[in-house]
C-alpha cells in the first residue's frame, strides 16, 4: 500500500488529509514518527499549506500530536483512546440503525450482503485493508440511511482511531467473528425488527472496545 502518492490539485486540504491519514491508520507512517510538512508536500506533490492545514486537523483527531515549534509526530496507539473512541462510535452506529432499519430498500440489504461477503473472503485471505474497506462499506449503508449527520461525522471522525488498533491486532494473528455478526445483523435488518438489529450492532462494537482493552472487566449480562 503506498497511500502517499501525488494527489490531483482538487480540494487539496481534504485529498491531503485522506492521504495522510490512510498513511498513518496503515502504519505506513509509524506511530511515534515524526512528520514534516515539506517532507509530506513534496511527496504528494503539494504545497506546504494544504499539508499543514490536514496536520492540525489531524491532530484535532488525536492522530498527530504537535509541540509548537519542535515536533508533529504520530500518536502512539493507546488503549484507554481506542477503547473510548469505540465506545462512541459503537452509539452512533446504535442510533444510526434504529433510524435506518425501517428505511432500508432491497437495494440497500443487498449492498450489506455483499459488502459481507467481501468481509469473510479479505478475512480469510488475511487481506486486512480489504477486510476494512468491506466492513466500513457494510456499516456505511446503515449510517447513510440513518441519515443523521452529526452521527455520521463523528463516526468518520473516530473510526481511523479504531482501525490502527485493530490493523495491529490482525498482524498479530488476532482472530476476527465478525463475518457472523454481520449476518445476524443483515438478518435482523430484513426482518425489520429495530431491536434486534441494535442489540447486535452493541456486541460488534462492544467486541471492539474488549479489543482495545482485553483485560478490562466486562459488565454482566442482563437476562
Amino acid at each position: 500500500m503506498d497511500a502517499l502518492r501525488p494527489v490531483p490539485r482538487t480540494l487539496l486540504r481534504d485529498r491531503a488529509y485522506l492521504a495522510i491519514r490512510d498513511a498513518i491508520v496503515s502504519g505506513e507512517i509509524e506511530a511515534g514518527a515524526v512528520v514534516r510538512d515539506g517532507e509530506l508536500a513534496a511527496r504528494l506533490g503539494l504545497s506546504r499549506a494544504p499539508v499543514r492545514d490536514a496536520f492540525a486537523r489531524l491532530v484535532d483527531e488525536g492522530l498527530l500530536e504537535s509541540k509548537p515549534q519542535s515536533y508533529t509526530r504520530v500518536t502512539p496507539v493507546v488503549a484507554a483512546d481506542v477503547r473510548d473512541a469505540a465506545a462512541v462510535v459503537g452509539a452512533m452506529h446504535e442510533l444510526a440503525v434504529r433510524t435506518a432499519v425501517p428505511r432500508l430498500s432491497a437495494a440497500d440489504l443487498d449492498g450489506m450482503r455483499a459488502a459481507n461477503e467481501r468481509f469473510a473472503e479479505a478475512v480469510g485471505a488475511g487481506d486486512v485493508d480489504a477486510a476494512l474497506r468491506a466492513d466500513d462499506a457494510l456499516h456505511d449503508v446503515l449510517v447513510r440511511v440513518g441519515g443523521n449527520r452529526a452521527a455520521a461525522a463523528t463516526v468518520a471522525r473516530y473510526t481511523p482511531l479504531i482501525r490502527r488498533l485493530e490493523r495491529r491486532r490482525f498482524g498479530e494473528g488476532g482472530n476476527c467473528r465478525s463475518a457472523g455478526l454481520h449476518e445476524r445483523l443483515i438478518a435482523a435488518c430484513a426482518d425489520g425488527d429495530v431491536t434486534g438489529a441494535v442489540r447486535v450492532t452493541a456486541e460488534i462494537w462492544r467486541g471492539l472496545v474488549d479489543l482495545a482493552d482485553p483485560d478490562r472487566p466486562r459488565p454482566r449480562e442482563q437476562p
